[in-house]
């Protein structure tokens, strides 16, 4: 091949975003937080950004954080905004599942294309630090007496922390229905809704409450996972009697309408990412698993997620 001719083709390859990462420069790319600032979302995607960047896949990462719907507006604008759109990133989870199952939104997140699973975590229920109840079980008791007078603030409907909350209503003999569950539409709004004591119980990633766990400003009460975790002095669910176990993972996916070529690159950037110093280090603050799954093996996983977390949610009552 003449040598023009061979620089054509690496230029165009370069404006599709399709050269391999050895050949391609540092990208910009645009990072989609379907989240108000201040939550799991927003929190991952920003260390994932710092990650591409210090791999030195990414020259730089501009952040548009879009809340509501349990990431259903987001999702709506990255998906209508960056059709074909080699260089732009979606952080989601399990919580962008169940609002989907429980809302039926007009965007679904089949019509974008699946990157990676990065982490997992559970979620904790906390009481604000002057609350009348001192333990769960004094929030179970009066939960069974008067549903609607214990009220759990979180994310969306159909989150994580409210499928849980539907199951142990479920386990304790209480109506899901009748649950007083305050959605917000990213963690610092519900952070400052449990300090303000406008919410009985929160309930998230435990990275988003150590802070004020640490600081003595909420009592952590319980969390959803099967065991005990590292970093995580909270008794689990299970231990106390009540089978609530449930996980909340985050991944990343790309734009809809990109070939194979653009999104075997992005799925090699992110997995680039995961490998650095910076992201070791969000991982040990956050108390995040690292559970990074790409390609067809995330793709089958968000499949059966799906349909275990729909499951979940008709026998809480919740659809």
């Amino acid at each position: 091949m003449r040598r023009d001719t061979f620089l054509k083709s690496m230029a165009a390859l370069a404006a599709a975003g399709t050269l391999p990462l050895s050949a391609r420069a540092a990208a910009n790319l645009k990072m989609m937080i379907p989240a108000n600032p201040g939550g799991g979302w927003d929190s991952t995607g920003r260390a994932l950004g710092k990650a591409l960047q210090e791999s030195g896949v990414a020259s730089s990462v501009t952040y548009d954080n879009k809340g509501g719907a349990a990431g259903a507006i987001g999702l709506a604008q990255f998906f209508n905004a960056s059709k074909g759109d080699g260089n732009a990133l979606m952080i989601m989870g399990a919580v962008m599942l169940g609002g989907e199952i429980r809302n039926k939104p007009p965007v679904s997140l089949s019509q974008v294309t699946p990157l990676a699973r990065l982490t997992t975590e559970y979620n904790v229920f906390v009481l604000p630090s002057n609350s009348p109840f001192k333990t769960m079980a004094d929030v179970v008791a009066q939960f069974k007496k008067d549903p609607g007078s214990v009220k759990w603030g979180g994310g969306s409907a159909g989150s994580t922390e409210h499928v849980a909350i539907a199951m142990l209503a479920r386990e304790v003999g209480v109506d899901p229905l009748k649950i007083n569950y305050v959605p917000f539409r990213g963690g610092g709004e519900a952070t400052a809704a449990i300090l303000g004591g406008n919410v009985s119980v929160g309930g998230s990633g435990y990275s988003e409450f150590q802070t004020y766990i640490e600081s003595g400003k909420m009592k952590a009460i319980g969390v959803t996972s099967e065991a005990r975790q590292k970093g995580i002095p909270v008794p689990t669910m299970k231990e106390l009697g009540f089978n609530v176990v449930l996980g909340n993972w985050r991944g990343v996916y790309g734009a809809a309408g990109i070939d194979a070529a653009q999104k075997k690159a992005l799925v090699d950037m992110v997995i680039k990412a995961t490998k650095t110093k910076s992201w070791a280090e969000a991982l040990e603050k956050n108390n995040w698993t690292s559970a990074v799954l790409a390609g067809k093996p995330f793709e089958e996983f968000v499949d059966e997620s799906f349909a275990g977390l729909r499951a979940t949610m008709v026998k809480s009552g919740m659809v």
